[in-house]
């Protein structure tokens, strides 16, 4: 009997039901370590510097920042999010992990990264797609003019994005956590050819049989790359480039990215968007 299966003897409840629905989105879904270091490798290829002043928009449980952090004491990081309850968890169970001093240096915001007022920082990121909730051009373009006036003369602000054919699917893709005792749905339930529009959602499966679904709802504009591109232009970026993931020897992808004009017609594919002030 695995000792998952013995709490839920113990206690009488599902897996699903003693899960943190938090905990096991950074499971599936996140490698903060991985991604510090390519934000500040990049940053220091383009600028010859590190950069020091990191802004998370659409922070969520603020993992990334504290991670940055942890690169030494001249590192510091703010985190803006609308959602009161997800900063306060991030609040309890990952910036209550930093030592003292770390902690002073992650400034946690509530507020509409349309309204948030900062010192203008080195980097700006906003990640997991979470900008797709921007739906029409002029309000992408306003969230982009936003970025840039948030970022220091040699500033840069990156971006992720997901495409190919089988995003515009309404399908479910299942990945096993065998370790941990439960598997990730991502489930793309709505999808309009003439909109883009998309709602997806994440379930989690585990393995007494529980499920927790819909733990995390969607619902964004399925934006393309060049649009993305011509509108960090618009916005005044100087420059907008993408970073496409390479292969391994199966090819599949190697968690290495690199500047890339054309990308490859993978059925999908994940890349990052790294705009220059």
């Amino acid at each position: 009997m695995s000792s998952n299966e013995s709490a839920v003897i113990e206690t009488g409840q599902t897996m699903a039901e003693q899960a943190d629905r938090h905990e096991l989105y950074e499971l599936s879904v996140q490698n903060v370590e991985n991604e510090i270091v390519f934000l500040q490798d990049t940053f220091k290829q383009l600028r010859g510097r590190n950069a020091q002043l990191l802004r998370e928009d659409f922070c969520g449980t603020a993992s990334a920042c504290c991670e940055w952090v942890k690169q030494g004491d001249d590192y510091q990081a703010i985190g803006v999010d609308i959602d009161a309850s997800v900063l306060d968890w991030g609040r309890t169970n990952r910036l209550s992990k930093l030592d003292t001093t770390e902690r002073t240096r992650v400034s946690l915001i509530e507020s509409d990264v349309l309204e948030a007022e900062t010192p203008k920082v080195d980097l700006l990121s906003a990640f997991n797609f979470s900008y797709f909730t921007f739906d029409t051009r002029d309000s992408l373009r306003n969230y982009f003019e936003k970025a840039h006036a948030a970022l220091v003369d040699d500033g840069v602000f990156f971006l992720d994005m997901f495409g190919g054919p089988e995003a515009q699917e309404e399908t479910r893709e299942k990945t096993k956590h065998k370790k941990h005792g439960f598997s990730y749905v991502w489930h793309q339930e709505t999808f309009h050819p003439v909109t883009h529009f998309i709602r997806c959602h994440i379930h989690f499966n585990f393995r007494d049989g529980s499920k927790m679904k819909k733990a995390f709802t969607y619902e964004w504009r399925l934006w393309t790359a060049p649009e993305i591109l011509e509108l960090l232009t618009e916005a005044g970026f100087s420059k907008a480039t993408i970073y496409w993931e390479g292969s391994d020897e199966d090819g599949d992808g190697n968690g290495e990215f690199t500047p890339e004009e054309k990308g490859e017609a993978d059925l999908a594919w994940i890349a990052y968007i790294v705009a220059e002030k």
